[in-house]
Formats: C-alpha cells, sequence, structure tokens
C-alpha cells in the first residue's frame, strides 16, 4: 500500500468572506517540495475572485488521467519494444450536470498524438491495442466514475 500526500494552504487576509467576495487563490504543495499556484475556475466562481492563471481542480483532474494514461502507456510500449519520442496529449474535460442533477465531471478525453522511432514501428492496430492496455492499467482511470475515453490522433 501506498499513500500520497498534498498540503492546500488558502489564507482570508483582509477579505471580509462571509458576503462571498473572497479570493479563491491558494497553494497545492506537494511532497516532493513542488509548489502549484492554484484556485477555483473562472467558468465556475467569476473573476475577480478566481484566477484564471492558476490551475483549478477541474484541469488538475483532467490532467490526471492524462498524465496516469501517458505513463501507463509508455510503460509497456517500452516492454513490447517500441521506441517513443514523443507523446503529447491534449486532454479535455466536460463539467455538466450528471443523472443525478449534480455538476460533475461527465468525461474526459484523451487525445494523445505519439512519434516513434527505429526498427520496429507499431501498426494502428498496435497504438490502439497500447491506449487499451494503457486506460486499463491507469489506476486513476479506474478510480473515477467519469467516462474516460482515448482517441488517439
Amino acid at each position: 500500500m501506498a499513500h500520497y500526500t498534498a498540503e492546500v494552504i488558502w489564507q482570508r487576509d483582509d477579505q471580509v468572506f462571509t458576503d462571498n467576495r473572497y479570493g479563491r487563490r491558494h497553494l497545492w504543495r506537494f511532497d516532493g517540495g513542488v509548489e502549484v499556484p492554484a484556485s477555483s475556475s473562472p467558468h465556475v466562481v467569476r473573476v475577480p475572485f478566481s484566477d484564471p492563471s492558476a490551475v483549478d481542480p477541474e484541469e488538475a483532474f483532467v490532467v490526471a488521467l492524462s498524465s496516469c494514461h501517458m505513463l501507463s502507456f509508455l510503460s509497456i510500449a517500452a516492454k513490447q519494444g517500441f521506441r517513443v519520442d514523443r507523446y503529447r496529449d491534449e486532454a479535455l474535460g466536460v463539467l455538466e450536470k450528471n443523472a443525478e442533477g449534480r455538476l460533475a465531471m461527465t468525461l474526459v478525453t484523451l487525445r494523445p498524438e505519439v512519434a516513434f522511432s527505429g526498427d520496429r514501428l507499431p501498426t494502428r492496430d498496435e497504438v490502439d491495442a497500447l491506449h487499451h492496455e494503457a486506460h486499463e492499467a491507469c489506476f486513476i482511470a479506474s478510480s473515477v466514475r467519469t467516462e474516460v475515453r482515448c482517441e488517439p490522433r
């Protein structure tokens, strides 16, 4: 069993707070020392109470799925003898009301582009199979109810 920690830090400063007009900008601090500016999404809480330059939880959710899929894909491709030179994904998450009428990330679509080199290049079917296996191996995707699609380019 592994344990993962992250620290979330927000401070009121001189804001009234009880009038609901307070900044949502905060800090994510990870165990390796990395600090990431975070905020609510400007799609959910309007600027200036949200900071569009910071990462919001919805974006972090999408990138966690994308990153986990990529790491699984790279591992599987290496084990199968395919040399990956570049992997790029423009993942897209959809926030909408779910079947219960609650706002939820209902769909995340991964759109990876992968460049290979070497003597052994995968066919399109092999690339699709690598993505399918990566999706099955991704423990973040296995942890959520959101539909996760992979549409390799």
